[in-house]
């Protein structure tokens, strides 16, 4: 919940509940069909009413509605076309899966492609490219070394865990600061944490360009890595290497979504046993945990979050991006994970449970205590966000909770906490 504190209709009794009216439940009238049953042109959101009626009847094993419905997406939806054509590509797959029962073998498939695929200056044209255009990543990014340069402010020595996916492009900015403090240089140590394969083949020129532009601030600098683990409920205290004398900052970007639901108290446990500074924590605002075992529920709050999603890759981007098409791409495995991936079938690699703000809240309050952004901060956002186009502003958390909201045309989507022990 939150209240909207940037758009002109400002409300203080704003909760919840209006975001996923927008996507999620839709009135029949909102589509218009021709004579046999099929969309016609002039239809807005067919692709919504043909995978939502699809989803329930897979849950109701209809499976002549579920080879027919199948039939009408796949002669419909192109990743090519609009954004209801590619909004039927993406989660057709995941509904054929599903009533087939290949997800585990479709998402492994699809990850050895990405992997196959993926070289670093690709990732990382990709990356700048949707930060240049969309605040998404940056907006987390501006308000979490925010807070880590105030918990931090006078320490000698730093210690940063980063566990996100942004192939670091979070820290020159802060390095930048750090090199321009008033008092001494401090020393800085980033240890960073990869638990995807995609990620790890990476690092080594992210580590070379980190210690190149460190060298340039001016700023003492120690680059590490910690790979090989399948998720981070694997992460130990004695692999960060922690030494007392550091001020030591936990940095998690999208990275508590990609941990078993079970496995959440734990991780947050570990990351107190560190003795941090601040834990700084970011992620998209959606529910795909509490609704996993029923199917029709998830099935219709993972298109709601990604019909956000694509209209704003949509309206960001230029018809013909290429970076644009990469980053749907990137959408499917999501997809497939969390909608026809059993959880319990494998205890590997990335799960997709994503939690909305006020969920987080709960699980991080177990081990830590809120930090309010400071005014600072919250002004650094609002000045980030006037870099884009009009449709994005900042929102406050609503009542008692806590961190502040990214939000697109009034749908919160990105959520961003700081923490302290």
């Amino acid at each position: 919940m939150y209240n909207n504190s940037s758009s002109s209709n400002n409300n203080n009794n704003h909760h919840h509940q209006p975001q996923t009216s927008h996507t999620s439940t839709s009135r029949s009238s909102d589509y218009s069909a021709g004579g046999d049953g099929e969309p016609s042109a002039a239809g807005n959101k067919w692709a919504s009413r043909l995978l939502k009626e699809c989803a329930r009847a897979i849950y109701d094993k209809d499976s002549s509605k579920i080879h027919h419905l199948l039939w009408m997406l796949n002669e419909l939806a192109s990743p090519y076309g609009d954004c209801d054509q590619k909004l039927a590509s993406y989660f057709l797959q995941a509904l054929f899966c599903k009533a087939t029962e290949s997800g585990q073998r479709c998402f492994k498939t699809l990850t050895l492609v990405a992997e196959k695929s993926h070289c670093f200056d690709s990732a990382r044209k990709l990356i700048l490219k949707f930060q240049e255009v969309s605040p998404w990543t940056t907006f987390g990014h501006v308000a979490a070394n925010g807070a880590i340069l105030e918990a931090l402010d006078g320490e000698p020595k730093l210690h940063i865990i980063d566990i996100s996916n942004t192939l670091c492009t979070q820290w020159p900015t802060l390095l930048e600061a750090l090199a321009t403090r008033n008092d001494d240089t401090p020393h800085l140590k980033l240890t960073v944490v990869v638990t995807a394969n995609i990620v790890r083949s990476v690092m080594k020129e992210i580590s070379q360009r980190m210690e190149k532009f460190a060298r340039l601030m001016g700023v003492p600098f120690e680059f590490n890595v910690i790979s090989g683990l399948n998720h981070l409920g694997q992460l130990t205290k004695e692999a960060l290497g922690v030494v007392e004398d550091e001020a030591v900052a936990v940095n998690c970007m999208g990275a508590l979504r990609r941990v078993p639901v079970e496995g959440r108290a734990a991780v947050i446990g570990m990351f107190r046993s560190l003795g941090p500074k601040v834990v700084t924590v970011v992620e998209e605002e959606a529910d795909f945990s509490s609704t996993r075992y029923d199917f029709v529920k998830c099935f219709e709050e993972c298109l709601r979050f990604y019909t956000v999603y694509f209209e704003m890759l949509e309206e960001s981007f230029t018809p013909t991006s290429n970076e644009k098409l990469m980053l749907e791409r990137e959408c499917s495995r999501g997809i497939v994970r969390v909608l026809a991936c059993d959880d319990d079938q494998d205890n590997e690699g990335e799960r997709e449970r994503r939690e909305r703000g006020s969920q987080w809240s709960e699980r991080l309050k177990e081990a830590f205590s809120s930090v309010g952004f400071s005014d600072d901060v919250v002004d650094d956002v609002k000045a980030l966000l006037k870099r884009y186009k009009p449709g994005w502003a900042l929102a406050q958390p609503y009542q008692n909770e806590t961190g502040l909201y990214l939000t697109w045309k009034e749908e919160p989507v990105v959520w961003a906490s700081a923490w302290k022990p």
